[in-house]
């Protein structure tokens, strides 16, 4: 029997510009997988949680960079660790659960004992068995615990948001998002103690960059969204800024809600519907924020595996958490802060309620990356285009392009073909 050699398929790009991108980067196994590697495994810092989803010693949060399970946990002496969910013995996922308190994690394959740190402290018959005056089995006399700890990310958290690197050489987290971003960052993480709302959970059949697209896309809220056009909270005309970092990664969208009424350029909109009313005026019960500073929404994409969103009271991170090439989690933290008045808690879990799988908003997305993807594999020879404003990559003061998208396959291309 005779085995054919396969031989990884060449990605072919229109040019040397990243506004025409290949089907193709969407749909090849082998190709995601060695974006797993050089955007989750190396080089990048990726979300792993909020610092007020373990406030107690002994607390964890298991969760997922890239394909890979990792553990974050609070230690006796209050420090945040990361680990990857894997024991250093035979390879057991040893976390199942999704959440809760622990004194130390217990691999229940073969009881293997780890610290809330990560360190190996415990292999049950290390010293073998004694059985009729002789000693049976036992690790070998050169067996250091310290040698077979779990393996331990790096670790930067910032105004109560954690990030972990399996890369300890990695830049500083303040030098990855560079300062345009930083300041947008901080904005929302002021240093505020945090609190948990909610969660939301779905698997979305799509390609994981797809969700950061979407979000670095404001060309689609103003047609897609019905909800967005109808009641006026993102509109291609309201006043707006698109930033980036120094290398096209990371992204903020900033819009500030107008009061131009129904301009005839939204009413020609097919999503816009007049006739439309809220049986819970609630809904848009909006208060500004002192911390806002003008605008009154911000959503920020850092690459590769978060959102930060901002829009009008509802604030939440959304991690995206890839499952082949085809297809991710997308988990949903809805937060507040702990000096919020009980009205203004309330008022963001109704606002949360435009976002989530079954958003007034957010459920649109979820069906077009779909769709997208299925596109995508019936033509993978074909390419989008991304070219709304041109085919550079700059910062601009309006809505009216895709500048950002053709600056995150700008860096990808600088990644993935070095």
């Amino acid at each position: 029997m005779t085995t054919q050699a396969v031989f990884p398929i060449e990605l072919k790009w229109e040019s040397e510009k990243s506004s025409r991108i290949p089907f193709m980067a969407y749909t090849d196994e082998a190709l995601h997988k060695k974006e797993l590697q050089r955007f989750f495994y190396e080089k990048h810092w990726c979300y792993v949680g909020l610092e007020a989803e373990i406030p107690n010693p002994g607390d964890f949060k298991r969760t997922t960079i890239g394909e890979r399970s990792v553990v974050m946990s609070r230690d006796e002496e209050g420090a945040i660790h990361v680990f990857e969910n894997v024991c250093a013995h035979r390879g057991m996922q040893f976390c199942r659960e999704r959440q809760g308190n622990r004194k130390e994690f217990v691999c229940p394959y073969h009881q293997w004992n780890y610290t809330l740190k990560g360190d190996l402290q415990g292999v049950p018959f290390r010293r073998g068995v004694k059985q009729d005056g002789k000693v049976n089995g036992g690790m070998p006399a050169d067996f250091k615990t310290e040698e077979h700890g779990l393996t331990k990310l790096k670790v930067a958290s910032r105004g109560g948001v954690v990030f972990a690197s399996f890369d300890h050489e990695i830049e500083s987290f303040e030098d990855f998002l560079g300062p345009d971003i930083l300041h947008y960052f901080d904005r929302l993480f002021d240093g505020r103690k945090l609190t948990i709302l909610g969660y939301n959970r779905q698997r979305i059949p799509g390609n994981w960059k797809l969700m950061q697209e979407n979000i670095k896309d404001p060309y689609h809220p103003g047609l897609l969204h019905t909800w967005f056009v109808t009641f006026g909270l993102w509109r291609a005309d309201n006043k707006s800024e698109l930033k980036m970092d120094a290398r096209g990664r990371h992204a903020a969208m900033i819009s500030t809600r107008g009061n131009a009424g129904k301009a005839a350029q939204v009413t020609q909109v097919s999503s816009f519907k007049e006739s439309m009313q809220l049986k819970d005026p609630r809904f848009l019960d909006i208060v500004p924020e002192p911390w806002w500073g003008g605008p009154t929404a911000v959503m920020m994409t850092l690459f590769p595996s978060l959102i930060l969103q901002q829009q009008v009271n509802s604030v939440s991170t959304r991690h995206i958490q890839p499952v082949g090439h085809d297809a991710f989690d997308f988990v949903w933290t809805h937060f507040g802060f702990a000096d919020d008045t009980e009205e203004m808690t309330r008022r963001r879990l109704r606002q949360a309620n435009l976002f989530g799988p079954a958003g007034f908003v957010s459920a649109d997305d979820g069906e077009v990356i779909e769709f997208s993807q299925e596109g995508f594999e019936q033509k993978p020879f074909h390419r989008t285009l991304a070219e709304l404003g041109g085919r550079e990559v700059e910062n601009t003061d309006h809505m009216v392009t895709e500048t950002l998208i053709r600056g995150m396959y700008r860096y990808w291309r600088e990644v993935m073909e070095a």
